[in-house]
């Protein structure tokens, strides 16, 4: 996009998946050497937000008229009060939109009054954003390319064994936990590991590693989560924050990632171990579909379920997947196992990821 202006909520500092889209964006304009600026914009309390990789280019001037927003629809309103007319009027304005469901807030449909075009990254949130306007919904996936350093960050940097097979669970409170549905991996790896004294003992050299990011966002989540990990003496807790480079070399250390979530808009994290070469165990629906099938990944059977209350933002009566627990603790057995089937899915994900990348770098 020549001449493009960025204007950024907490995504471009953000440490969760709002802020590593907006900073895929910049790199990929930076990569085609297309001018542009970054604005941003933070709506609090919000997350952390402690990355700096673009604070020195950060500015308030506007000498371009296309604007490429990636602030939430449910935010946009927010966005237009407190930025002023002079942002938004004759410019070309594109939302960059993630949503997890197949039908979209009836609260947040004035958002569309506000943009010319919607730019979302999946054709599962494709398909659901054109049901409600007429304007151009286009898809634009994000192009992943993780750094690492296992050097520096290690298994001895993040207090894990070196001698474990070790699965790892993570997601940030900020996104729902009963979206991500850690407590299903945390099952599925129970049901597969340490059902009894002898099943713990045939596999004393396995572990699962459970990261939560912005803890702080949702005490409860902690105390869940503790009440179902304490009778494993082989489940490793983390929490705390940790820079990009930091946490993409966790994906690479561990041997597998495991995401049962009910939904995704496109699900960066699996996207990032696939290209680091670590083996991914995930729902079988919605945006992370795109990227991994069952030659590339362990795709997990599921059944559509009806939310029975409120998870705001996702609304009683809407429904999402509910991850099949006893066939995830199957692919954990078989990849823990099956070294050739562990080589296989880790190479054929590999090779998927980057190949993609380049495929959306040169589109």
């Amino acid at each position: 996009l020549v001449g493009s202006e960025m204007c950024i909520r907490d995504s471009i500092k953000g440490d969760n998946g709002l802020g590593q889209s907006a900073r895929i964006m910049c790199r990929l304009l930076d990569e085609n050497k297309e001018p542009h600026v970054i604005r941003d914009f933070f709506v609090p309390p919000g997350g952390s937000r402690s990355n700096d990789t673009y604070a020195d280019r950060l500015t308030e001037e506007l000498p371009f008229d296309v604007n490429i927003i990636h602030v939430n629809a449910s935010e946009f309103m927010v966005a237009y009060l407190s930025l002023g007319k002079e942002v938004w009027d004759y410019r070309y304005n594109i939302g960059y939109w993630a949503w997890e469901l197949e039908t979209f807030p009836e609260e947040w449909l004035p958002a569309f009054k506000l943009v010319d075009e919607v730019w979302t990254p999946s054709d599962f949130v494709t398909n659901t954003l054109k049901k409600y306007t007429d304007k151009p919904v286009i898809t634009v996936p994000h192009c992943v390319a993780p750094e690492t350093d296992t050097v520096k960050f290690d298994r001895k940097h993040f207090n894990l064994p070196e001698d474990k097979f070790l699965f790892l669970v993570m997601y940030n409170s900020g996104s729902v936990m009963e979206r991500k549905n850690p407590l299903a991996a945390i099952k599925a790896f129970k049901e597969a590991f340490c059902k009894d004294e002898q099943t713990k003992e045939k596999y004393k050299d396995v572990g699962l590693v459970i990261k939560i990011s912005e803890a702080e966002l949702s005490a409860e989540d902690e105390k869940i989560i503790g009440s179902v990990i304490e009778d494993c003496d082989n489940i490793y807790y983390m929490c705390g924050h940790m820079g990009r480079c930091e946490v993409n070399t966790l994906l690479a250390d561990v041997d597998v990632y495991v995401s049962l979530h009910r939904s995704e808009g496109f699900g960066l994290v699996m996207a990032e171990s696939m290209y680091v070469g670590t083996p991914v165990i995930a729902t079988d629906w919605s945006g992370n579909t795109e990227f991994m099938n069952s030659d590339t990944a362990c795709m997990v059977g599921y059944d559509m379920i009806e939310l029975d209350k409120d998870y705001e933002p996702f609304k009683k009566g809407n429904v999402w997947a509910d991850a099949h627990v006893d066939e995830a603790a199957d692919y954990m057995r078989r990849l823990y196992e099956d070294k050739d089937f562990y080589e296989r899915i880790a190479g054929n994900g590999q090779k998927y990821a980057r190949e993609l990348s380049l495929i959306h770098i040169s589109e």
